[in-house]
């Protein structure tokens, strides 16, 4: 992971969480923006295929080609130090972070030439796929739910942003994950907040949300799939301001 890449591109996703036109990832397209072939994907093998790359390739994708991260009018990378996702202050650390992503390849080459290729995948690869795909699901999971909103410029804010998330239950890896799947509410409203607190700021927050609270049970392997069903795209509010020119956006999958 380029360190401080993922460090301000992060940020900026706190920043403008739900929000349509800034937040930095997950950000889900209107119906006429899908690529032609969305609609052929539409279907079980369509979605086990696509589920199957996200898992995979996501992660490297959105950081080497910031697939699934906000829309910008040039090539974005966050490997690219003068791309659009940074500030002139920011750059140095870019390169600083690229610097670190070089040195572990180079290290992986040198292991690879004294142990093998096949021992530096089993050792380094494989280990490296299963933690990629976790944090590409829970991620995923966190932002995409039949019953999360995103707002476009009319009617987001801060706080609409920060409760436009949802808590899972991964059962005992909860645990394992050092509660980031179930305490992810927290996290947004007190993104400073260290880690070992968020389980008693969830337990503070929640009585208090009441209904803007956002919690769901369902089997995480349940609920990946019928997201990746549900979920295609958003359909503004036509009960909201600006009817269907704009306002609040749901998720919708009808073709």
């Amino acid at each position: 992971v380029p360190y401080f890449s993922w460090k301000y591109s992060h940020r900026r996703h706190h920043s403008n969480t739900g929000s349509l036109e800034k937040d930095e990832v997950f950000v889900p397209k209107p119906k006429a923006q899908l690529p032609w072939y969305s609609g052929y994907l539409n279907n079980p093998l369509g979605r086990f295929l696509t589920m199957l790359v996200t898992l995979t390739l996501g992660w490297p994708l959105y950081l080497a080609f910031n697939v699934s991260g906000h829309h910008y009018d040039r090539f974005a990378s966050h490997f690219d130090p003068y791309g659009p996702i940074y500030s002139d202050r920011e750059r140095l650390q870019i390169f600083v972070s690229d610097a670190g992503v070089l040195g572990m390849g180079c290290l992986l080459l040198q292991l690879a030439r004294a142990w093998s290729l096949g021992w530096v995948a089993r050792v380094y690869g494989a280990p490296l796929l299963v933690v990629n795909g976790f944090l590409v699901l829970i991620t995923y999971l966190q932002h995409t739910h039949p019953a999360l909103p995103h707002y476009d410029k009319s009617e987001w804010d801060w706080l609409r942003g920060a409760l436009a998330t949802v808590d899972r239950d991964y059962g005992v890896l909860n645990r394992v994950f050092h509660n980031i799947t179930d305490t992810h509410v927290a996290h947004h409203l007190f993104s400073t907040m260290p880690h070992y607190h968020a389980m008693e700021a969830t337990r503070a927050v929640r009585p208090i949300l009441g209904e803007y609270y956002q919690f769901d049970g369902t089997p995480v392997y349940k609920a990946m799939w019928r997201e990746a069903k549900e979920c295609l795209y958003v359909e503004p509010d036509e009960g909201t301001k600006g009817g269907s020119g704009g306002g609040v956006f749901w998720y919708r999958n009808k073709f």
